[in-house]
């Protein structure tokens, strides 16, 4: 009997060694948010999914973690294919084992933009305060920010560089994959059509079939929440009336207060502090994504502000969860080179 149990002894080891038992696990539980108390309709029970590493149930080590925050439209899931590239990702040592967590930061119109808002919530405060607290509390972290990073990936990568911007007490290094939103150009420029096409969706069914607008809205329920002016709720930078375009000069001043192409001279200080700072974006992705990014990224140079910015071959979403894609290849040993571990 006893040459059977070390035969499977041998062969588990053996396996693991091997890289054929490196398998992480995801738990999820809800946190009933302070932070996210609101009158904007929207529910502060917020669920999360933490990835945990191979054996973390077996050791007592501490880990550090990656906070991963989600695109528009999308929730907390660490879905199949998620977790076997975080496997994989420890199992080819191109991450030492680690711990992730991804929370739901989807509203009532699809996305918290990760702000605080009058209306709909403190997205940035659950964050980057009552989220790390109870991850610290409730896991083995090492829970200091040398051992925490922040990215994200579109909506995700526009919050994870503002919040590590705004809070480098916090998180210690970010990488922005294809962020959103750091600028109005293109899509969401003036003289595109969003606008034009916001003012004239008058209900939340005619909303859910639209794209830019719906952006919009979400946005404008963040930045520029107005509890006076219904179905949405919110006040936008531009307005039309017949071919004439207004410039709402209050509301155009506080989306560029939280857009980082205009924010990052106020905050520079703060990126200084950050151990490592990376963005990139697909050469084939939409229109504004290697404009604005280029915009961040030049300012970021004149400010004197070590980053990287790479630009590679691919669209908005094709090489992100894939395994040529850059959540395995970059952003893992990105957060391998930059975090503490010890």
């Amino acid at each position: 009997m006893k040459h059977y149990i070390l035969l499977a002894f041998w062969l588990v080891a053996f396996n693991y060694s091997n890289g054929q038992a490196v398998t992480g696990k995801i738990k999820s539980f809800f946190i009933n948010a302070k932070s996210l108390q609101n009158t904007g309709g929207e529910n502060p029970n917020r669920k999360v999914s933490v990835y945990l590493p191979p054996n973390y149930d077996g050791n007592s080590e501490r880990y550090p973690v990656i906070y991963y925050l989600h695109g528009f439209m999308g929730k907390d899931s660490i879905f199949s294919n998620m977790k076997e590239i975080l496997d994989e990702g420890i199992r080819s040592k191109k991450i030492r084992p680690f711990i992730l967590v991804q929370s739901d930061q989807y509203t009532l119109f699809e996305g918290s933009f990760y702000s605080n808002s009058t209306l709909t919530g403190n997205w940035d405060e659950f964050t980057s305060k009552e989220l790390v607290a109870y991850v610290d509390k409730n896991f083995r972290t090492i829970a200091r920010r040398e051992s925490r990073g922040i990215g994200g990936h579109s909506m995700g990568g526009y919050g994870a560089f503002k919040i590590a911007m705004l809070h480098p007490e916090v998180f210690s290094s970010v990488y922005a994959m294809s962020p959103g939103l750091l600028a109005m150009v293109k899509e969401f420029g003036p003289n595109s059509n969003s606008y034009r096409e916001v003012q004239a969706v008058k209900t939340h069914d005619e909303l859910k079939k639209t794209y830019y607008p719906k952006v919009l809205v979400a946005v404008g329920r963040a930045w520029s929440p107005n509890p006076n002016k219904p179905p949405f709720y919110c006040d936008f930078p531009f307005s039309y009336e017949g071919d004439k375009m207004i410039i709402n000069q209050p509301i155009f001043e506080k989306w560029e207060a939280n857009m980082p192409v205009y924010m990052v001279e106020k905050y520079a200080d703060n990126l200084r502090k950050l151990a490592a700072i990376k963005m990139d974006w697909g050469r084939n992705d939409a229109p504004r994504f290697p404009v604005q990014i280029g915009m961040l990224s030049q300012r970021l140079e004149n400010l004197g502000i070590t980053h990287f910015a790479e630009e590679y071959i691919g669209d908005h979403t094709n090489k992100i969860w894939s395994r040529d894609g850059r959540v395995l290849n970059d952003l893992l040993p990105f957060f391998n080179d930059y975090l503490d571990f010890d």
